[in-house]
């Protein structure tokens, strides 16, 4: 099975110290105007969900959602949650450690389209 959302080893160290600070996690990207296509990292439950999202799967523990029309641009990617020093304009959880989490993006194969898992739809 194809995954549609990775994480580097960079990032996953940010998430365990953020996760011991925060308890559970959860990741929101919205494509909005405030926070632009930067993934948001949030205590689970602090950022509410609709039914314009959908998860498209887990990093590093932690599920990964994105609001649908948002994923009807980046459906035929595969994205990597990566973490750089810089401030993002938003509230994730990483601003305060002076990092920001970034996607980065490739196109899906043939094949692995073949083997991607549907996205899961929000109940809100």
């Amino acid at each position: 099975m194809t995954l549609r959302v990775l994480f580097t080893d960079a990032a996953a160290a940010v998430i365990d110290q953020l996760r011991a600070a925060h308890g559970p996690l959860m990741f929101h990207q919205s494509g909005g105007c405030c926070d632009g296509s930067q993934p948001m990292c949030y205590a689970a439950g602090e950022f509410r969900l609709g039914r314009s999202d959908v998860k498209l799967g887990e990093i590093h523990g932690c599920p990964f959602y994105m609001e649908k029309s948002q994923f009807e641009h980046w459906k035929h990617t595969q994205l990597t949650i990566d973490v750089k020093p810089g401030r993002g304009s938003s509230f994730s959880l990483e601003i305060p450690l002076g990092l920001r989490f970034l996607v980065q993006s490739r196109v899906f194969t043939p094949e692995e389209i073949s083997g991607l898992p549907p996205v899961e739809a929000v109940d809100a």
